[in-house]
């Protein structure tokens, strides 16, 4: 996959709001174009982590209504090259697993895997029940990459945001998005 220029980012209700500025950043340091979705219930989790609306969020450049079946993400001819759920809600895994698209975050999530792009999900809830596994596992099956927020320790983190910052570079890796140098401690480098 050649290095993404313009991402996609789909925030849902789940808890996990401290990896979004970090993953934001490192795509900043890169010039990465970043659209977004917030679902209802993104934006309350957003607020209430946080304190930030999405329109708050600087490095996305624009924003997209949940309702808007008409934006251009909707569309598999709207170029984006790869699309990031993050935090991904277990409602929203349900329906990217079962291709319905209730709102323009699961349109968009099921144009990214109908035209064979990248689609991380971010999944974030436990413990997981079978049905949590069971739409891992489709959504897995139909193209996308399950990646759920989980820290490394291995680097003595020191504080949320430098687990947070980890995370988000996994992510960039995952995309294809390079780090730079010293970003990032990684496993048995330096």
């Amino acid at each position: 996959m050649a290095e993404p220029r313009r991402i996609l980012l789909g925030i849902t209700g789940a808890t996990g709001m401290l990896y979004v500025p970090a993953l934001l950043d490192l795509l900043a340091d890169q010039q990465i174009e970043v659209h977004g979705i917030a679902s209802e219930a993104g934006r309350k989790v957003l607020a209430f982590e946080l304190g930030l609306i999405p329109e708050q969020l600087p490095q996305v450049s624009c924003w997209f209504a949940a309702d808007d079946f008409f934006a251009p993400p909707a569309s598999g001819s709207a170029r984006y090259d790869a699309m990031v759920v993050l935090p991904c809600s277990m409602g929203s895994l349900a329906a990217i697993a079962n291709g319905y698209c209730g709102n323009l975050l699961h349109r968009s999530a099921d144009v990214t895997l109908k035209e064979r792009r990248p689609l991380l999900l971010a999944v974030r809830e436990t413990p997981l029940n079978r049905t949590h596994l069971r739409n891992m596992l489709a959504a897995h099956e139909a193209g996308a990459i399950i990646c759920p927020p989980m820290p490394s320790f291995y680097h003595h983190p020191r504080t949320t945001d430098d687990l947070a910052r980890h995370f988000a570079a996994r992510l960039c890796d995952l995309l294809g998005v390079p780090v730079a140098d010293g970003a990032i401690d990684r496993w048995q480098e330096g």
